[in-house]
């Protein structure tokens, strides 16, 4: 349930518009159009003609390995068996429902709604879920996650496969996903401070980057204003109401798959993938096609963002101070970590420019300090005197 990579939805965005330009026709998956789509405009170049009309397997072949399927409902599956490593099998809902399905009120629910995911459904409520897969070795973030994205929405749980039953149980925790998320009032107040906190920490430079570059890029289709982590406003105001409005009007079985991959018996997790999903049923309405649109000339913009400044902190080398004793290799550490911080400080240190970023020194063995400490510090002339007296000044 992490947040939305600022890297991922880049490359993504960038993949998107390269594709429907290259293809000359806009991807197909559904979307209501609350916005007229521009008209795509075609590509006269014989390689993307090529790719036009080639079919999708000779674009990208199906592997034999896979079984797939068809429910009478629209639900896809793909399930193949893999020993590698054995004992384990990842599971995977795949929701074709993203952001673009947002409705003015919804930015941002899309991924609002994944996150409910996990605080209770019908079967499993409130924090169940978490606790069970817990028990049986499951880690939280590692094991058991999600995401969000313009397109798609995908749920990945990993479990031990030595035990057939706990495979069946992961299944069904997809199907409880897919179905019977419950949205309680208490739970999505709770939630709300997390995905308002997620919104709140891409607010960086990524972030500014991405509000300025993505409604030049994707200007006049839904890619250009609907981010996944939505709009503050929206986050903080939106009802309960809307969130289940969104899980109830996209979370269908027509615009849903399950894959299954892992050490264990393909006809049985079929037949359990057909058992319980082959029972949901669509919501009256139908979806529309998306658009991106496509333009063949170059355009150029400039992106600037104002440029926060840190002042540099100022330090005081206690090299010779006497109150700093000469032995012990965290004191030592810490002189030089100061001693090494006033020397990057200076207008002079290419590091003065750096930004926040400072160097420090972490204790070692005593004998490297020291030893580090000799090589850079000045040795004493030994005295002249056989017998050093006390008031000698040069000893």
């Amino acid at each position: 349930m992490k947040p939305t990579s600022l890297r991922r939805l880049l490359w993504l965005a960038l993949a998107v518009f390269g594709l429907a330009c290259a293809t000359g026709r806009p991807p197909q998956p559904s979307v209501p159009a609350t916005t007229a789509p521009a008209a795509p405009v075609s590509v006269s170049t014989p390689a993307a003609l090529d790719l036009a009309t080639a079919p999708h397997e000779a674009l990208l072949p199906s592997d034999p390995a896979v079984r797939t399927g068809q429910l009478a409902n629209g639900l896809r599956y793909y399930i193949r068996a893999n020993q590698r490593p054995e004992k384990r099998a990842e599971l995977r809902l795949i929701v074709n429902a993203g952001s673009l399905l947002e409705d003015d009120d919804q930015r941002g629910l899309a991924h609002f709604v994944e996150h409910m995911a996990f605080n209770g459904t019908q079967a499993l409520p409130k924090h169940e879920l978490v606790d069970y897969l817990q028990s049986i070795g499951m880690r939280f973030g590692a094991d058991l996650n999600a995401y969000t994205n313009f397109d798609e929405t995908v749920y990945m749980l990993k479990v031990p496969s030595d035990d057939p039953a706990l495979v069946e149980k992961g299944i069904f925790v997809l199907r409880e996903w897919a179905h019977a998320i419950t949205f309680e009032d208490e739970e999505i107040e709770k939630e709300r401070g997390v995905v308002v906190e997620e919104w709140r920490l891409g607010r960086g430079a990524g972030g500014r980057l991405i509000d300025q570059l993505f409604p030049i890029l994707f200007r006049g289709s839904r890619y250009a204003e609907r981010l996944p982590i939505g709009t503050r406003e929206t986050l903080e105001n939106a009802s309960p109401e809307a969130l289940r409005r969104f899980y109830r009007d996209w979370y269908r079985p027509d615009l849903m798959a399950v894959v299954a991959v892992g050490d264990f018996d393909v006809d049985v997790i079929e037949r359990q993938i057909r058992e319980r999903f082959g029972t949901l049923e669509n919501p009256p309405g139908g979806a529309r096609a998306r658009s991106t649109p496509c333009r063949s000339t170059p355009r150029r913009f400039l992106v600037s963002s104002p440029t926060p400044s840190c002042p540099t902190p100022r330090s005081r080398s206690i090299t010779n101070s006497p109150n700093v004793p000469r032995a012990g290799s965290a004191t030592t550490a810490a002189r030089w970590s100061k001693v090494f911080t006033r020397r990057c400080s200076t207008p002079a240190s290419p590091r003065s420019r750096s930004g926040p970023i400072r160097p420090s020194f972490m204790p070692g063995p005593a004998r490297a300090a020291s030893s580090a400490r000799s090589r850079s510090t000045p040795r004493r002339r030994p005295c002249p005197r056989a017998a050093p007296s006390a008031g000698c000044g040069r000893c």
